[in-house]
């Protein structure tokens, strides 16, 4: 007899911040490593997270999730004591720090983080290096989105 397999899911996003796309343009990316308890990466499995404030500080030679909400299970051990938007540190090569250092140290540009994803068993996270969007920019870029929609429906119906 054969032992059915777990199914996965298409794909190993954990969680999106789409507002992101919304309040910056993003210019390069990264995946760092992040640094979890136990009680975290089981929120994670149950989708339990929020990145809509987040950002990433870099101090120290070193880049810290800050403003990430990961909630705690009911289930948490009692021993711990969960703390929903603690300081999570970033996994990062030193050459990926120096390029993030530079970036950010340039006027206007931040670093941000943009998804929480599975690779294999380990989260990972996608930092963007993105400048803020003046609300000009945000109306052009919606204008934009509804001209292409408005195109595919008007190609569709032939």
């Amino acid at each position: 007899m054969a032992k059915k397999k777990k199914e996965k899911s298409a794909s190993g996003t954990i969680v999106l911040n789409k507002k992101a796309k919304h309040d910056y343009f993003i210019y390069e990316r990264y995946e760092a490593g992040v640094a979890l308890q136990g009680w975290e990466v089981k929120a994670l499995r149950a989708g339990r997270c929020q990145l809509v404030d987040s950002y990433v500080l870099l101090k120290d030679g070193e880049a810290f999730l800050l403003g990430a909400r990961i909630e705690p299970l009911q289930s948490a051990s009692s021993h711990i004591i969960p703390i929903a938007d603690r300081t999570r540190k970033l996994l990062l090569n030193s050459r990926e720090l120096s390029r993030l250092f530079r970036g950010v140290q340039a006027e206007g540009y931040t670093a941000i983080c943009t998804a929480l994803y599975w690779s294999r068993h380990l989260v990972k996270c996608e930092i963007a290096l993105a400048q803020g969007k003046k609300q000009h920019d945000k109306r052009t870029t919606e204008k934009e989105r509804d001209w292409q929609r408005q195109k595919q429906r008007v190609m569709h119906r032939g």
